[in-house]
């Protein structure tokens, strides 16, 4: 793998809160990662602005807001991120099969074959999640089976891939096919902690067990030197 292709799998996870921050990491990051992951706090606090920050600054957008509604309204919020050009939004995969079919069919009535949409993502089991959080909110099955279930039920609905921890990369594989796509939060590079997350693998395992794209937030931020931070990760899956 190139220097180039290892770039393109990493997601900074610009998980920040001021509209100058934004600048700053885009900036900063642009060419070093492959895309930025504005979550919740960030898009709350200055809305699409941010993401047309990225872009204005030659970044690309994975909009992690998890949408979890009744299927209108999860479709026509998912049209509104498509309509703002980034190139990965995300649902969540226990809305169940009809609201995530509900939103891949509007998507895809809205875009034209020449006007290329993004990719849609369903969660399955968070990362800060293991199967004793399951059994509290009463799900009895194992992390990984219930993973490749919600797996399956969104490539069924008609979404393009899954959010996963790398450690079930390769049971989504099995069941959903290599052109399914897997994008994996839980990445942490050999230098860092593993803080909140579970289910956690480093980048060069990650990539080596079939993810598409590693989302990396603290690892760089936190780092004394960010973008050296970031070429040590790209170093590590090269590697790999």
């Amino acid at each position: 793998m190139t220097r180039e292709e290892a770039i393109k799998k990493i997601i900074f996870a610009m998980d920040v809160k001021e509209f100058s921050d934004v600048q700053y990491w885009a900036e900063l990051l642009s060419q070093h990662v492959g895309m930025f992951k504005v979550g919740k706090q960030l898009y709350t606090a200055c809305g699409p602005a941010a993401v047309r920050m990225i872009q204005k600054c030659g970044g690309e957008v994975f909009l992690d807001l998890k949408y979890h509604d009744i299927p209108n309204t999860v479709a026509m919020a998912t049209l509104e991120a498509a309509n703002l050009g980034v190139q990965l939004c995300d649902l969540h995969a226990m809305g169940g099969y009809e609201m995530m079919n509900k939103t891949m069919e509007t998507l895809d009535k809205n875009f034209s074959g020449c006007t290329p949409r993004p990719k849609v993502l369903a969660i399955t089991v968070l990362t800060s999640s293991n199967e004793e959080t399951l059994r509290g909110i009463g799900i009895q099955l194992p992390v990984p089976e219930m993973v490749v279930k919600l797996a399956k039920l969104a490539k069924s609905a008609g979404v393009d891939g899954v959010v996963a921890s790398p450690q079930e990369v390769d049971l989504i594989r099995e069941a959903c096919g290599k052109d399914f796509l897997v994008v994996t939060p839980g990445v942490r590079p050999s230098f860092a902690s593993a803080d909140d997350q579970k289910r956690i693998m480093t980048p060069a395992e990650a990539v080596k067990a079939g993810a598409d794209y590693l989302v990396i937030g603290r690892p760089i931020a936190a780092a004394q030197s960010p973008v050296e931070a970031a070429q040590k990760i790209v170093d590590e899956i090269v590697a790999g």
